[in-house]
């Protein structure tokens, strides 16, 4: 039998309509339509175009309904925490907020402040970022109490794109969990912390599990676009939750994954959360996997540092793609000058290339001074941090890790694979490099019988995709490097 279905990919810096068809066991995959995610600055703010990007998934569809395809459902997946309100007859009452805005880094002390890190952790097991939807919904609350109590609700991104194709109004628990809202043992809303923080009851949309069918395309969007008899399915509906599904892992828990792109998931999957004093204090996070599994990670800057700088040169006039940057770093020194991915002033936008100097001066560090320098020092670091997570991986888990599995977009980087095989130690394999829209299609294939568990769906990458592998070298230079590296992040 073979089944066409279509993903609809949603990331930081583009968005693209999948085609994705299962015939025997296989998988192949077209990309319909791209479309670059746009962001709005409105007065002092950052916002989301989201009725741009809805128009720009029809007309995917569009494009799909011109060939004849007879597609048998679709999903939207996303990234996580930000949201929609919808009410007063409206689909949409106010532009999404961009997480990284800076009104949440107030309300991020205050809201902690008042509930207790011990008991939002307890209650949620989500590690704590200044960006969760917790702390924008307590800025909705401070400075538009009309909005938020005339509101019928909100939904994270990629379930609003749902809603608006469905008409079902549900929030898929990949999604869910990333609110730092969700409760991972009873699976539902927490109900302490909404009233611990005054949020009206009635905001919050009935969740569903990963894989849940909708129902069929509204019949305005069917008659747009062509697209007729189509269902709409809440696969996993956050963009590392569908990622994650689809890593192509045997049997055996002795792996983890590294879902790599604007930001750096990394973890192991388990049967249930991990809650407990020392994973609060190491800030680990527990969201929400297909099939009731657990993703227990952590969520760590990405190649966000090198897309900032890029921005930054560009704006100088110089223009980089990411193949000739990667080939200028393997000509630089190696392990010349490491920075601290984590430190909190490269996760907002602006000035990064600056930042990264001013970082290498208070270190005692050479500056870079070329483009493949400042990408050599971006990508070695960001290897180090693998290890130093991984370790403390292991050390919360009880899970010995041989081997870890890179997916996304991130998997293209062989410079930064290699890096990533020397610094850990462990073989690296990766791929495929659409395990996002991978996981959300098959998803739908076991949403609507074609498959029939998570090792099925496992079992249909590792035969439809090449993986490659990376293996450990040079370690007594790494060791090193890991030395000076520890000293810059303390």
């Amino acid at each position: 039998m073979t089944t066409h279905y279509l993903a609809c990919d949603l990331g930081a810096e583009s968005g693209r309509v999948m085609l994705g068809t299962l015939s025997d066991g296989r998988l192949t995959l077209e990309e319909i339509h791209r479309f670059p995610n746009i962001t709005i600055r409105l007065g002092d703010s950052l916002r989301w175009d989201i009725l741009r990007t809805f128009d720009e998934l029809k007309k995917g569809l569009t494009k799909v309904a011109k060939r004849g395809i007879p597609v048998k459902s679709l999903s939207v997946d996303s990234w996580g925490v930000d949201y929609v309100w919808s009410g007063l007859g409206q689909e949409m009452l106010a532009p999404a907020y961009i997480y990284r805005d800076s009104r949440t880094d107030a309300t991020f002390a205050s809201g902690t402040a008042r509930a207790g890190r011990e008991k939002i952790f307890a209650e949620t097991g989500i590690q704590f970022m200044t960006f969760n939807t917790l702390y924008q919904l307590i800025a909705d609350l401070e400075t538009s109490a009309a909005l938020v109590r005339s509101a019928d609700g909100f939904l994270c991104i990629a379930d609003y794109l749902n809603f608006l194709f469905s008409g079902v109004r549900r929030m898929e628990e990949s999604l869910a969990s990333t609110t730092q809202l969700y409760n991972p043992a009873t699976r539902q809303w927490s109900k302490p912390l909404i009233e611990e923080f005054g949020f009206p009851k009635s905001i919050f949309p009935e969740i569903v599990p990963s894989g849940t069918f909708l129902g069929p395309i509204s019949a305005e969007t069917a008659e747009e676009t062509g697209l007729q008899d189509v269902g709409v399915v809440a696969t996993c509906s956050h963009d590392t939750g569908a990622a994650v599904a689809a890593v192509p892992a045997g049997t055996g828990d002795d792996w983890a994954f590294l879902s790599s792109g604007t930001w750096s998931l990394i973890g192991v999957e388990l049967p249930s959360p991990l809650i407990n004093a020392a994973t609060c204090a190491a800030n680990f996070t527990n969201e929400g996997g297909f099939g009731g599994t657990t993703r227990f990670l952590k969520n760590i800057v990405g190649l966000w540092i090198l897309q900032e700088c890029r921005r930054d040169w560009e704006r100088r006039g110089e223009v980089w793609d990411y193949a000739k940057l990667n080939e200028l770093a393997a000509e630089a020194q190696p392990l010349q000058t490491l920075i601290n991915p984590d430190d909190d002033r490269f996760l907002k936008p602006g000035d990064m290339i600056a930042k990264i100097e001013a970082f290498a001066r208070e270190t005692g560090q050479p500056v870079p001074a070329t483009p493949g320098e400042f990408t050599r020092a971006i990508l070695e670091s960001l290897a180090l941090l693998y290890r130093v997570t991984l370790a403390k991986i292991e050390e919360l888990s009880g899970r010995k890790i041989a081997r870890l599995h890179i997916v996304g977009g991130g998997s293209q980087r062989a410079l930064l694979n290699q890096f990533a095989a020397r610094a850990t130690g462990r073989p690296v394999l990766t791929g495929p490099v659409e395990a996002t829209a991978i996981g959300n299609i098959l998803i739908q294939a076991i949403a609507g019988g074609q498959l029939d568990s998570l090792p099925a769906l496992r079992e249909t990458v590792r035969a439809s995709f090449p993986i490659a592998e990376f293996q450990p070298a040079d370690q007594a230079a790494w060791v090193e490097a890991f030395g000076r590296f520890e000293a810059i992040r303390r």
